[in-house]
Order: C-alpha cells, then structure tokens, then sequence
C-alpha cells in the first residue's frame, strides 16, 4: 500500500487525459474555457492531479513543490494581469513519495525540486477545469523527449490511476507559432490534427511513435516536439492498465491555427 492510499478506502480507476493547455489568453476564450470546465465534471474527483507539461524538461525527472509556492510565469510579452494570476492548489506531498517508489529505479533516478511552482502548462488549464484550487496537484517534469521512454514512465506511473489521481499530460496537439502566418488554420495543422485523430481512433501506436516521419507535415506541427510529447506519458498510463481502446476526443477544433485536440482515456 503506498503512502498515498494508507487507510483510505478505494476508489474507481481514474482516466488518464492528454490536454492542449493553451496561453494565458485561454481564460478570455469565449468557447475554450467552457469546454475544459464541462470535460472536468464529467470527470470522477480526483483525490490529486499529476501533471507533466510540455513546459518542463529537467533530467533527472524531477518532482515539483509539494507544498503551494508561487506559479511559474513561462511567457514573455503579455499584458500585466496575466502575471497576477494566482493557483493556489494545495501541494501534494504523499502522492510525491508514491511518485518516488513507482520511478526510482537502476538508471532512473528522481529529484526534488521544492521550489519549482507550477508553470502555466499546469495552472493554466487547471484554473478553468478546477477553479476552486482545491484538489493537490504535482507537477513532474519530462527527462526526456524520447516517446517510448515517455511511455515507459507512463506505465510505472500508471497504479496511480486507482489511487484517485489524475494523470495529465498537458500540451498542444499542433505547435508552431514561427509558422502561423496568417488568420485561419495552416493546412499542416489540419491535417496533422486529422491525422492524429485517425491514429488514435485506430490505436496506431506504432505511427504516433514515430508520429515525425510518418504523419503529414509532422515537423511543421511540432518542429520541436515537446508539446505533443506529454501525450505519451498519458499513453503509457492508459496501456498499462488496458486502456487504450477507451479513448475519445473530448475537445477539438482550433485556436489561433493551433489544434486544441484533447483525449481522454478510460
């Protein structure tokens, strides 16, 4: 029994998500916010949210703040209220020594990070699908860009699941801001957003792998992959407790040009 489920009674296996988290703009979508809020309640309430996003990369894999500390603001140019922002999520330092037990082994050592706060990946799509900051969150980072790694690390990761914790891979389904010329959605956008869905629908694992030589414009939707990256983490949390036939788009659609796909997992 881990320390984070000691004398609690069980709960029903969590799902595991892959969301496109969006800038600090998200909140005055007029269409977006709504959407992740929705998605959050027909969701079961977690006990505790872990959260790998496209926004930290530390090797070793490092664990976040287990207790609230100042947010992460990860951006540069926007205007002032978006630094004034605050997530308070109460930290979650039992689900961090849980975190350590399932990770820590030859070749793979972990660090903490106590000061490291939620960057705007985590709190970002938080604040819109948990509001009240009343759940415990974690945030890990990715060692590595490597998708069978990532995936690797999502299955050790995976007996969280039916702890009541969350496992939520933040990024963006399509992320290339130097190509966004013009108004509209780029075509390489499109059909690399339709072209991730198939291979999801399909569990083409092998092709989302390999998603940069084998999908459409695929350098172009991530010349630098770390967006569609924290998919795999979610991907190997689903697979190792059987669940990548249950899966669905819960948001689509495109924000800035950019695909805002986002999958749920059991």
């Amino acid at each position: 029994m881990s320390a984070f489920t000691e004398e609690r009674p069980a709960v029903e296996r969590m799902p595991a998500i892959y969301l496109s988290h969006g800038a600090p703009p998200l909140a005055d979508d007029p269409v977006w916010p709504g959407e992740l809020a929705a998605w959050s309640a027909d969701l079961p309430r977690p006990r505790a949210v872990l959260i790998v996003s496209a926004h930290w990369e530390e090797a070793p894999l490092a664990l976040g703040a287990t207790e609230t500390v100042p947010l992460v603001y990860d951006f540069w140019g926007f205007p002032e209220h978006y630094y004034r922002v605050r997530y308070g999520a109460p930290g979650a330092p039992a689900l961090a020594e849980s975190v350590r037990k399932l990770l820590r082994a030859p070749g793979m050592p972990v660090q903490d990070i106590p000061d490291r706060g939620l960057d705007h990946g985590a709190y970002v799509p938080l604040a819109e699908m948990y509001p009240e900051a009343d759940i415990p969150v974690l945030q890990v980072s990715m060692p590595t860009l490597d998708p069978v790694r990532l995936m690797g690390i999502g299955r050790r990761l995976a007996p969280l699941r039916d702890e009541g914790v969350l496992i939520v891979g933040s990024g963006f389904f399509t992320h290339n801001l130097a190509a966004l010329r013009h108004a509209g959605v780029p075509a390489w956008s499109a059909e690399f957003d339709d072209w991730g869905h198939r291979a999801l629908e399909a569990g083409d694992v092998d092709a989302l792998l390999d998603f940069t030589r084998k999908s459409p414009a695929g350098l172009l939707a991530h010349p630098r992959t770390e967006h569609f990256a924290p998919l795999f983490v979610t991907m190997g949390a689903a697979d190792a407790a059987g669940g990548l036939d249950a899966q669905k788009s819960v948001i689509d659609g495109f924000w800035m040009g950019l695909a805002k796909r986002s999958v749920q997992f059991g």
